[in-house]
């Protein structure tokens, strides 16, 4: 029987099956059913991951939050050095572009997957590449830790971080409004899921889909901030408006980037119809629940074939 290699063009092996594994394929799939099929099921098995996908975006709100006093609090050093608001813009997508980068190849993001985002988490549900349970569980995670990020921020940089020229790095629409505020967040948005898919769909730039990521973070703080303050994230601005208490164009913040992710993918499978592991850095010798998720539906639909054969 021919064998079947992996789904994925990134990870480089090959989970394969073929007549002579198929005893085990069966029991693999039934020992393992609960831990994609049921929600607790899914937690027993998966928390670490889910803790991990949290830690990372409150390091990043909090990230964001000292970078916003430190380059646009009226008392900061920087404010009187550097006066141009554009340059200050750009070395906070600087950092923040490098917080991402050093977020997705830390041991936490190779072992979650570094979505630190519900649009990303949406769109490989959406492509079946993570299961629905865990998709669940990673959304609840970034929210939730978006809003500790900033209250823990809070804690430690004090009045700074409530003063109106920083308000919680708050992400609101710019002087031309909702809309436009909202035709920025889904470009922006398409073109950064779109730049990942392609990445990380080739195995020879796969390992380079973080840094592509973080660049063009770094590049949308820098140039389109000004329209809409720059979020493709509802949990990044759903944890500033939370602790800000403004809630000034939150249903756009919340539909507009999955929208725009989704979006790319369904362009993304038309033309490639082929897609990397939801995994933003693949690091061999890691564990990966999504590559795991793809095994045990192969066995399971192999199962499936052998019993309706018998």
């Amino acid at each position: 029987m021919a064998q079947k290699s992996c789904h994925f063009a990134r990870t480089g092996e090959s989970h394969q099956l073929n007549g002579n594994t198929l005893p085990k394929t069966m029991k693999f799939a039934s020992v393992q059913s609960a831990r994609f099929s049921t929600p607790g099921g899914a937690f027993s098995a998966h928390w670490p991951e889910y803790l991990m996908e949290a830690a990372e975006l409150g390091i990043f709100m909090v990230s964001a939050c000292f970078f916003t006093v430190l380059l646009f609090h009226p008392s900061s050093p920087a404010v009187a050095t550097i006066p141009s608001e554009f340059w200050r813009r750009l070395l906070t997508g600087v950092a923040m572009g490098a917080t991402a980068i050093a977020l997705v190849y830390s041991p936490l993001g190779a072992r979650s997957g570094a979505h630190f985002n519900p649009s990303v988490t949406l769109t490989f549900l959406r492509m079946g590449r993570i299961a629905g349970w865990d998709a669940f569980f990673y959304i609840c995670a970034q929210m939730v830790s978006s809003v500790l990020g900033v209250a823990v921020a809070g804690l430690i940089l004090g009045p700074r971080l409530r003063h109106p020229a920083v308000n919680y790095a708050v992400t609101v629409p710019g002087m031309n409004g909702l809309v436009s505020a909202g035709i920025a967040e889904f470009v922006i948005a398409f073109i950064l899921m779109t730049v990942v898919l392609n990445v990380s769909s080739r195995q020879e730039l796969a390992r380079f889909t973080g840094i592509a990521a973080g660049l063009l973070v770094a590049t949308f703080i820098s140039l389109e901030a000004p329209l809409s303050g720059m979020s493709m994230n509802p949990a990044r601005t759903f944890g500033s408006a939370f602790n800000a208490h403004l809630w000034t164009g939150i249903g756009m913040y919340l539909i507009v980037p999955p929208l725009a992710m989704l979006s790319a993918a369904e362009l993304f499978l038309a033309v490639r119809q082929r897609a990397g592991c939801a995994k933003l850095n693949h690091a061999e010798g890691v564990r990966c629940i999504f590559c795991e998720y793809q095994d045990w539906k192969a066995n399971r639909f192999k199962a499936q074939s052998l019993a309706t054969a018998s």
